[in-house]
């Protein structure tokens, strides 16, 4: 799987894991370079406190655009440091 977005491939991986329609991608499958940290969080009841990252391509902001569980809650432990996108990031094989 990939996920792109502006022209570049952000993250790119066969071993994701998808838990409600959307591909969790390994930490260590994501190009880091295109992340920024954002101060947002939200709460899924299930899974824990997520964290999000704004997404910079060739100085386009998709703010954002991907986000994880650094300490999700037992029954989501499988995707803790994954990173999911959406906003327009194009998920595909």
């Amino acid at each position: 799987m990939k996920a792109s977005w502006n022209g570049k491939v952000i993250a790119e991986s066969d071993q994701t894991l998808v838990i409600e329609g959307n591909h969790y991608f390994p930490p260590n499958s994501v190009n880091k370079e295109y992340l920024k940290a954002s101060d947002t969080h939200t709460v899924c009841p299930w899974k824990g406190t997520a964290s999000y990252y704004s997404i910079k391509v060739d100085g386009k902001t998709n703010p954002d655009a991907a986000w994880y569980y650094p300490e999700p809650k037992p029954a989501a432990f499988p995707i803790k440091g994954y990173l999911a996108f959406w906003k327009g990031v194009e998920v595909h094989h």
